[in-house]
């Protein structure tokens, strides 16, 4: 039981009482705020204030979301090596000093879109070291029972923190500039590493049977996920989903604003809207799946999301339309943060302790490298057939999760799983079984930086 946990019982714990969770969950937020601010805030300045051309905004968005896709191996074998709370401090400090140099040359007229690509790119490296830290943390600070509450806290949390970041980047920026409001970001970092070094408990004692290449360590979580098919299918999954909402999103907002014909404050609506689905869909997550089963509620969730895309696909200008899609994108948010904090606890519940970021490392890995490249095919498909056209074809793909999760025996898991036990730890390169074994009617049930999950 970790220290500073108050309550005796895992089944009658508060998360709320639980000091070293609070800590952890208002550092994280504080960072999911900030980073909210940045990504709004940081176009601003390269467009208004340096003349940045489209490829040159281009450019600064792809060399902030490489480093995901090239490092999130590499960052979840550093923290299942080292210590994640170390991780974590040293990504919210490396990003804070990077981030304090934007302001600081605006400030003395020195700025220029060369030091914003590479403040972009270091932001976007050391954020991966934080973040393959953060997620993999979780699991030793609450008991395994409350993994699922606990995420669903978090999932809930960070969809509010988001938008809320979002609001106040654009206040900050009308007020201070978009250069000066990059502060309220490199204080929301100094204020998660505050948190993280005041969490006491103490992280699952690390073991160094021999000295290893790292390379060795990312080869061994590569084949941990991979020899266990439950894992295999839900990084598939996020991996399938991520593809298809980064087709979509990549047009979403130029649709809506230019085709749809709807205004800044009516997008900007919806947005809010849709955070609150995924609030709400994080929230209820644990509840769902008590009632139907963790395996249906995934399921149905991946059912419904294609269908919240009809609106937007038989829309036309105009306010009754507009509703119509904020209510789709509620739903399909509430979808996304029920079953993104489902499986996310799942794979935690299920990962040994010395395996937890490197099996998390690998999920973003492969979801984080299927953007980019649905990013360009979206832009390639968009000029050759059509936005609509475009949408319809991302809408299709995200029947493709639903198959994959479809076939798999985790469609029937009426509770989620039993941890590994520590006298028998599952072995790489083996299959353990898909679904558990009925519990008995007295079983008690065991129970993810995007809303609600990786990529649900």
């Amino acid at each position: 039981m970790p220290p500073c946990a108050e309550a005796p019982s895992a089944a009658g714990a508060s998360l709320w009482r639980h000091r070293d969770f609070r800590r952890y969950l208002t550092g994280q937020a504080a960072s999911v705020a900030g980073s909210s601010l940045t990504q709004m805030a940081l176009p601003v300045l390269a467009v208004l204030h340096l003349d940045a051309t489209t490829a040159q905004v281009a450019w600064l968005a792809v060399l902030g979301q490489l480093p995901p896709a090239l490092l999130a191996l590499h960052a979840g074998a550093l923290a299942d090596r080292h210590s994640k709370r170390g991780q974590m401090i040293t990504g919210d400090l490396v990003s804070a000093a990077a981030l304090a140099t934007v302001p600081v040359a605006a400030a003395l007229d020195t700025l220029t879109l060369t030091q914003l690509m590479i403040v972009a790119a270091v932001q976007g490296a050391a954020g991966v070291l934080h973040d393959a830290a953060a997620i993999s943390l979780l699991p030793s600070l609450v008991e395994r029972s409350l993994i699922q509450r606990g995420n669903s806290r978090v999932g809930a949390l960070f969809a509010i923190s988001a938008t809320a970041g979002s609001h106040l980047g654009a206040a900050l920026t009308a007020l201070l500039g978009p250069a000066r409001a990059l502060l309220g970001d490199v204080a929301s970092y100094l204020i998660s590493a505050v948190c993280t070094v005041r969490i006491q408990t103490a992280e699952p004692a690390r073991a160094h049977p021999e000295k290893r290449r790292l390379r060795a360590e990312i080869g061994e979580g590569l084949r941990y996920v991979r020899g266990d098919d439950r894992l295999w299918t839900l990084t598939l999954v996020n991996a399938a989903i991520s593809f298809a909402l980064g087709l979509l999103n990549t047009l979403w907002a130029l649709y809506l604003l230019r085709s749809l014909a709807m205004s800044a404050t009516a997008f900007g609506v919806v947005l809010g809207v849709g955070a609150l689905g995924a609030a709400a869909g994080a929230l209820t997550a644990p509840a769902l799946g008590r009632r139907y089963g963790p395996g249906p509620m995934m399921l149905t969730s991946l059912a419904i999301t294609p269908l919240t895309q009809l609106p937007l696909l038989l829309a036309s200008p105009g306010l009754a339309w507009q509703i119509t899609i904020g209510a789709a994108l509620f739903l399909q948010l509430a979808c996304a943060g029920a079953a993104g904090t489902t499986q996310r606890s799942i794979r935690q519940i299920i990962t040994t302790a010395g395996m937890q970021a490197r099996m998390q490392a690998v999920s973003t890995w492969l979801t984080s490298g299927a953007r980019p490249v649905a990013a360009l095919l979206a832009g390639g498909l968009g000029t050759w057939i059509g936005v609509r056209p475009t949408l319809t074809a991302g809408t299709l793909l995200l029947f493709v999760p639903l198959v994959l999760l479809g076939r798999s025996p985790l469609r029937a898991l009426r509770q989620m799983p039993d941890p590994p036990t520590a006298a028998q730890p599952p072995a790489l390169g083996t299959s353990p079984p898909a679904v558990p074994a009925p519990a008995r009617p007295d079983d008690g049930v065991r129970h993810d930086r995007a809303l609600g999950g990786d990529a649900l």
